[in-house]
């Protein structure tokens, strides 16, 4: 039997479908228009939000930044054929300053954390890091496990905002934590002898230890959280996320990112570069 109204409704379904795809259209040029990618093409340049943590990013003897992220941003740069300019911002006001279009991207050396996700989005991780840390020869002797800091007689110092501060309350409870604006001087409270520890991302902790054995030690075999790490951007933009995402698996196939990271984590070559 003829149906008039399936007729009608295929007809009306028909009509509508030039109008939807002209929406996902403009929809899809306004994203595009909007994404960080254009503006760091029209500008010629990335600004590249970051702090200084030992071995990701840190000042060489002419005071010129280095590191393993460094690296990173800089071969992103040239690949997108743009100057890179790098923001050199408090740790606890990074994410604050993203959001408010001081820079573009962060790169350096973030964790990957669902509190962090609600404010920002992530790339497919780059990297992989993780929790040690460098303790105090005396005040510290004998210590060997986690549970020998976790007591309220311990003092463990570690940089305000970070993925170790937030490791340092998971795991040691019951221990005083000391927060500090930039890992220099935690390090310093530790090198005073007036705090047991300091907890920090790999490789630094042992880099530290290195540089005072006398005085110094690493009391844990291995890392004791891994922690993927990201470039965050600002949400509401799908094209950075796919451009960021390639070229972050790009790098992995090519070797970039594992050449950078024995440089930089797993050899001492650069040492004189910051001595």
């Amino acid at each position: 039997m003829f149906n008039m109204k399936k007729v009608l409704t295929a007809v009306g379904l028909i009509l509508l479908m030039p109008l939807a795809l002209c929406l996902a259209g403009e929809t899809g040029d306004r994203l595009s228009k909007e994404s960080v990618i254009e503006k760091i093409q029209k500008d010629k340049v990335i600004r590249v939000g970051m702090s200084t943590f030992v071995p990701w990013a840190m000042k060489d003897k002419q005071g010129k930044l280095v590191g393993f992220e460094i690296d990173v941003a800089r071969q992103l740069a040239k690949d997108m054929g743009v100057d890179v300019e790098f923001v050199p911002t408090a740790w606890s006001g990074i994410i604050p300053a993203l959001m408010t279009g001081k820079f573009d991207v962060i790169i350096g050396g973030m964790g990957i954390t669902a509190e962090r996700n609600l404010k920002v989005n992530f790339t497919t991780p780059y990297d992989y890091s993780g929790m040690s840390m460098v303790a105090h020869r005396k005040k510290a002797e004998g210590f060997s496990t986690l549970d020998d800091f976790n007591t309220d007689a311990v003092n463990i110092a570690v940089r305000m905002g970070t993925t170790a501060e937030q490791a340092a309350r998971k795991f040691f409870p019951h221990a005083s934590l000391r927060l500090f604006e930039n890992e220099s001087q935690a390090l310093q409270e530790l090198n005073l002898g007036r705090v047991h520890a300091v907890v920090s991302s790999a490789p630094m902790p042992v880099f530290h230890a290195l540089k005072y054995p006398d005085k110094l030690f690493v009391p844990l075999e291995e890392n004791f959280t891994k922690e993927p790490i990201g470039f965050a951007i600002r949400k509401g933009d799908p094209d950075a996320v796919n451009f960021f995402n390639n070229w972050i698996i790009n790098q992995h196939a090519s070797g970039f990112l594992k050449e950078k990271k024995a440089f930089w984590f797993e050899s001492r070559d650069w040492e004189d570069l910051v001595k």
